[in-house]
């Protein structure tokens, strides 16, 4: 008898906690898709549900509010320092200046002239251009990654980082808590002993585990000061340039000289004030580039601390007003409803829109998740094809060659809404051609999938591609 009045009472608080949950879920007013996802959650899966919503459902963004206000302050000083080398947005050619004003009013991107633009595609040659810029530093170091390990590469730039302390060089570093869990204690310790100020970005810990979990600072920066400026795919680790066991690490990295470095400035320490709550907007961060060439570029970031999903609005508004091609590739591909209705309509237009997603990838079942949205893009005429020679992690679209974005953040729910995303938004006739020829060197690693093939899928394995998209919101 008093095991069923246990069990009893054990089932209804289970379920009253359960129908609370959806009810608070429910009064947030997200995104219904993304409602619906967590409610079937929920109902089929009640303990991993409840586990998972309280891991990485609730929905935190309204906090950043204040932290929104405070970052206003932040921007405020800097834009007063960095906008000296910023232009209008006139300068651009009409058919792209409504993507420009886009940029500007939904993340107060500035127009930066006169950038010189180095493009990578292999780890190897990146870090070797790295380690030179870090050993070229008079002033500062400024850093901020998503991944920092403290594996060789990562001991390489910890060393010199150390040596340029040492040497009077100020020396700031930003890690994600999450996504830099493996580096070693001892080696922040020994930056820190070294003078280096490195902060944790969202430091993860109970009781504040729910609250912090879900929101990663994903960006991708390095500056040295204020001249040369690195931002991309790819992190601090030896994956991105040894591969992975199965196979080679294909990204997409950047290297800027000239006025979008103050850009990137303006991001990492609008992130500083964010961690640290240390204002810094002294002009010596700002200082006036010289002319090193012809791109013209905007400094997008968007995420929980912005009003906007700016990336995405951006994404949206340079798709829809191609005219030749637009080329993408990602490696995670669970698009919201207006980044499909984009790509539809693009190519249903007489767009060439083509995709390279990965055949392969470190995480599977968001690809297996990806695979659901294919049939979506077939119907309206969109080319996709997968890349076979190991991992593509690359996040680049380029379109028309005129205009080509290189950056952080992927096209799925999380970098849309959830994390800290940074992309530069490139400008220039002669970086676009550039990005379209590796786009298609890329081709010749990759197999055409054709809409007839896909169809014929395995009954076994569409369903588990639907049972995958379930979560898509939440991956």
């Amino acid at each position: 008898m008093l095991w069923e009045i246990t069990s009893l009472i054990v089932i209804i608080v289970y379920a009253y906690t359960i129908l609370t949950t959806i009810i608070m879920l429910l009064m947030e007013n997200r995104n219904p898709v993304k409602s619906i996802a967590w409610i079937v959650v929920l109902i089929l899966l009640p303990i991993v549900g409840f586990i998972f919503y309280i891991f990485f459902g609730k929905n935190f963004r309204r906090q950043f509010v204040i932290s929104r206000r405070s970052l206003q302050k932040v921007k405020r000083n800097t834009n007063a320092v960095c906008d000296i080398n910023s232009i209008p947005e006139e300068s651009l050619p009409a058919e792209y200046r409504n993507v420009a004003s886009l940029a500007l009013n939904s993340c107060d991107s500035d127009l930066y002239a006169h950038n010189d633009v180095k493009i990578y595609t292999d780890g190897k040659s990146m870090f070797d251009d790295i380690l030179v810029a870090l050993e070229s530093a008079k002033h500062h170091i400024h850093m901020e990654y998503y991944i920092f390990l403290s594996d060789e590469i990562g001991s390489r730039v910890i060393d010199i980082l150390i040596r340029k302390a040492k040497e009077g060089v100020s020396v700031r570093v930003i890690i994600d808590d999450v996504g830099s869990w493996m580096m070693k204690k001892s080696a922040v310790a020994e930056m820190e002993d070294a003078g280096i100020k490195v902060m944790s970005f969202l430091k993860v810990g109970l009781p504040f585990l729910s609250s912090r979990v879900n929101y990663r600072n994903h960006r991708k920066i390095l500056i040295v000061d204020g001249l040369v400026g690195f931002t991309g795919g790819m992190n601090i680790a030896d994956r991105y340039a040894k591969g992975l066991s199965w196979g080679p690490w294909r990204d997409t990295h950047s290297r800027i000289e000239g006025g979008a470095v103050s850009g990137l400035q303006k991001a990492f320490l609008s992130d500083w004030y964010f961690v640290n709550r240390k204002l810094l907007s002294d002009p010596v961060f700002y200082p006036k580039p010289e002319k090193k060439g012809s791109s013209l570029i905007q400094i997008i970031s968007s995420g929980p601390d912005t009003t906007w999903d700016s990336i995405m609005q951006v994404y949206f508004m340079a798709i829809v007003q191609a005219r030749k091609y637009v080329y993408i590739e990602t490696p995670y591909f669970l698009p919201n409803e207006s980044i499909i209705t984009a790509l539809q309509t693009a190519a249903l237009s007489g767009t060439n829109v083509e995709m390279i997603l990965p055949e392969r990838s470190d995480a599977k079942i968001t690809l297996i998740g990806s695979y659901s949205y294919l049939n979506e893009m077939f119907k309206a005429g969109v080319k996709v094809s997968f890349y076979k020679k190991g991992f593509i992690h690359s996040k680049v679209i380029v379109i028309d060659d005129m205009i080509c974005t290189i950056g952080s953040a992927n096209m799925d729910f999380r970098s849309f809404e959830q994390n800290f995303e940074l992309n530069a938004l490139i400008y220039d006739p002669e970086v676009a051609i550039k990005m379209k020829k590796i786009f298609n060197m890329d081709m010749l690693d990759s197999r055409r999938v054709y809409k007839d093939d896909w169809e014929n899928r395995l009954i076994k394995q569409r369903l588990k591609e639907s049972c995958a998209r379930l979560f898509s919101p939440l991956l």
